[in-house]
């Protein structure tokens, strides 16, 4: 009988350990009532998507929402970023925020609602433009967080503040917004937070990651010379794309052979040209890389190998000292995002309450960029926290893991979320974040 007894008390606990906060069973019945035009909105961006620096159509849309719900908007604030701030009271200043950017890929998953739109790239190209990374789900999410907080305005004191950034994709909106004077504009935030959505992770789940979250990213391009001449006739050229190739075999020595096997990092060669017919040696080949790591000491590492590499193999090829490779690297870096452990800790408790232990899970680190990281690198120290969002159908993830097979992944052409229960969850989430974070 006391066996029995211990039995119901444990679930009672664990039952009342995971039950919702009152408030937040009002956000989660707002949110159904509201789910049908939140799910309008999103395929509306899902089909209407705008690259990096051309977000205009985005930016208006998500500054008129704000508006409308008595947010003071600021726009034009580095290019298309813009951000909402509404007073509630005295308490504190919470950011959240949410990229509004797309890829230039053509969509694949044969959704009803798939896109078709079309932009022009740097290079003046028409490309197909895709929401191939979640940010429809994202702005989705922030616009029903906004709604779930000014309805239940009763409910907590404080300021929110809503950024919506552009260009994180090229890693250049969050730079673009604190040149402008981002923090300047705003009521000096207590902590910024952020979610990004999940290829692997099934919908109705969020990740976490205390600490470090995302790995540091670099652009880096590499022109790499020769001598030209007819490809009959080699030996008497010093062939630019079999140098190439030989460097970009050794690149991959860094990493195995010269970091530290317990730091991680990745180089990787995106983008190699060169030459312009079959029969023609060219003068030179121009490469496109990404380098990732998590410490400032791993990339200066990883940047100095790489042009050790480059310049004594052109030199061995016989290559004089005006023509060994030129290296540049792209302004501005993204750096790691290093999640606040306090901050994130806090807030895992508050999903654990609000969504159920088991929808919360621990992640490794990942080898991704986000430029979220600048909310926190200012000269006004930010905490920040970064979560992720499961998006994938559940019954997908389980016949993949059956299957052995992947899933498509961000970036992916056949990246396509679930979108209920993502978007309700993300909401749910992101609420109660807020919420806990007000004091409530």
């Amino acid at each position: 009988m006391k066996r029995l007894y211990l039995l119901f008390y444990l679930s009672l606990v664990s039952v009342l350990s995971n039950a919702q906060s009152p408030v937040m069973e009002k956000v989660s019945l707002f949110t159904h009532q509201q789910y049908a035009s939140l799910e309008a909105l999103y395929k509306h961006l899902h089909q209407h998507p705008e690259l990096s620096l051309k977000e205009e159509k985005t930016a208006r849309l998500m500054a008129d929402t704000l508006k409308n719900l008595g947010f003071t908007v600021q726009e034009g604030i580095g290019g298309y970023g813009l951000v909402g701030v509404i007073k509630n009271g005295d308490g504190p200043t919470v950011l959240i925020r949410a990229d509004m950017d797309a890829l230039p890929l053509e969509e694949k998953t044969g959704l009803p609602y798939a896109s078709t739109a079309k932009g022009i790239n740097p290079a003046g190209e028409e490309v197909s433009v895709m929401h191939a990374c979640g940010h429809d789900i994202h702005m989705t999410v922030f616009v029903g967080t906004a709604l779930a907080l000014v309805a239940h305005k009763n409910q907590w004191k404080g300021t929110l503040v809503m950024v919506a950034q552009p260009a994180e994709e090229n890693g250049l909106g969050a730079d673009l917004m604190f040149k402008a004077g981002l923090y300047d504009k705003i009521p000096p935030p207590d902590y910024a937070i952020a979610l990004h959505d999940n290829a692997s992770l099934p919908a109705g789940k969020v990740g976490y990651r205390a600490g470090a979250f995302m790995a540091s990213v670099d652009m880096m391009d590499i022109r790499v010379f020769g001598e030209g001449g007819h490809g009959a006739a080699p030996h008497t050229t010093i062939d630019p794309i079999v140098l190439s190739a030989a460097m970009i075999n050794t690149f991959q020595t860094i990493v195995s052979r010269e970091i530290n096997p317990i730091e991680p990092a990745v180089v990787t060669v995106g983008s190699i040209h060169g030459g312009t017919v079959h029969n023609i040696i060219p003068d030179e080949v121009r490469m496109q890389l990404t380098l990732r790591s998590y410490s400032q000491e791993v990339r200066n590492q990883t940047i100095a190998a790489i042009r050790r590499i480059t310049k004594n193999m052109a030199l061995m090829a016989g290559l004089p000292e005006d023509k060994v490779p030129v290296i540049s690297i792209r302004d501005p870096q993204t750096p790691a995002t290093i999640n606040d452990v306090a901050l994130t800790e806090r807030l895992v408790e508050v999903f654990r309450t609000n969504l159920g232990a088991d929808n919360v899970v621990e992640m490794p680190p990942n080898m991704v960029g986000e430029d979220f990281s600048r909310f926190g690198l200012q000269d006004q120290k930010v905490p920040i926290c970064m979560f992720w969002l499961g998006a994938v159908d559940p019954a997908l993830v389980r016949q993949t893991e059956e299957e052995g097979i992947d899933l498509p992944s961000l970036h992916s052409p056949y990246f396509a979320p679930l979108p209920e229960p993502t978007i309700k969850t993300g909401i749910k989430a992101m609420s109660a974040a807020a919420l806990s974070l007000f004091g409530k």
